[in-house]
């Protein structure tokens, strides 16, 4: 399955509100409108961490992306002239972005992660995974062979974006994509119609592994909720707008790790692999399961502490 790539757009903002005339005239061109965001997302010292680094980042994707437009094309359309309609949307957009902290995700209903479109609203996390980077290399070396995986589950599945990349690197399984919110799965099963995936991603409502019955996999995948309850409290505001249950992990941020590493061996194949993000938390996983477990610690762009892998006869 080739990557498929989707443009439209709908903005979640209320009926624009009228800009006056003088401070439309301050404003014509894509490049003051860049500008000018760019200054408020300093000033006001919003959060970046759904997928932007820093506020010039921030701001060529809000802007760009609402006005549909290519964001690897920013420097011929700098000078390009915007219609008043343009400039209020976009006013409203830096405002919400400033004033609440909304994601900028969240304000255009759009996530990107390696290079796929996924459809996202407050009912999911904004996607951002180490995982996707492996998958990007199908798990090598990992995974001998990515043709002879037939069965993936991706638990805490959220807007299934996992499960999507999990499908195209591995062409000939079936992936099971697990969450416990059936408004996440919502999201998810809009993703997975927009790719055409409906009949090798299969949406399962469920605790973990509670709902899956009677069934083994040659790759368990997992992003769960790893932020310990001291951490919650200390989130920027833009986390606040996302699902607390996709983010909390409990006092010492292990609860659900702990029930993974208990139960997956009895749902991965002989051979089978377990992988698991854990958000940098590796001196945490290391103090509590180090001794009882033999882990992997897999190399990503964030260093080695983000991401570990099991085999199916190392856990408990």
């Amino acid at each position: 399955m080739q990557k498929r790539f989707f443009s439209s757009l709908t903005p979640l903002i209320a009926a624009p509100s009228i800009v006056s005339i003088d401070a439309q005239a301050n404003f014509r061109t894509l490049r003051d409108v860049l500008r000018y965001a760019i200054t408020r997302f300093n000033e006001a010292g919003v959060f970046f961490g759904h997928g932007n680094s820093d506020a010039y980042d921030e701001a060529v994707f809000l802007v760009m992306r609402a006005l549909h437009l290519p964001i690897d094309r920013l420097e011929p359309l700098l000078a390009a002239y915007l219609m008043h309609a343009e400039i209020n949307i976009l006013l409203q957009l830096i405002e919400q972005r400033v004033k609440k902290r909304v994601p900028a995700a969240y304000l255009l209903q759009e996530a990107w992660l390696q290079g796929y479109k996924f459809f996202v609203d407050q009912r999911v996390v904004i996607p951002r995974s180490y995982i996707a980077e492996l998958l990007r290399d199908a798990l090598d070396p990992w995974v001998a062979d990515p043709a002879a995986v037939g069965d993936v589950l991706d638990l805490c599945t959220g807007s299934g974006c996992l499960a999507i990349l999990a499908a195209d690197a591995f062409p000939r399984a079936r992936v099971d994509a697990a969450d416990i919110s059936a408004d996440a799965l919502a999201v998810a099963k809009k993703n997975v119609q927009d790719y055409e995936l409906q009949g090798r991603v299969r949406l399962i409502e469920s605790d973990l592994f509670a709902s899956v019955v009677n069934k083994r996999y040659d790759v368990i995948l997992c992003n769960p909720p790893y932020v310990t309850d001291q951490a919650m409290a200390r989130l920027p505001k833009e986390y606040t707008h996302e699902p607390q249950i996709a983010l909390a992990g409990g006092a010492d941020g292990m609860a659900v790790i702990r029930r993974v590493l208990r139960e997956a061996r009895a749902y991965l194949k002989r051979g089978g692999v377990l992988i698991v993000e854990v958000g940098g938390e590796r001196a945490a996983v290391d103090k509590h399961f180090a001794k009882d477990v033999q882990l992997t610690w897999l190399t990503t762009s964030a260093g080695d502490s983000m991401v570990f892998l099991a085999h199916q006869e190392q856990l408990p």
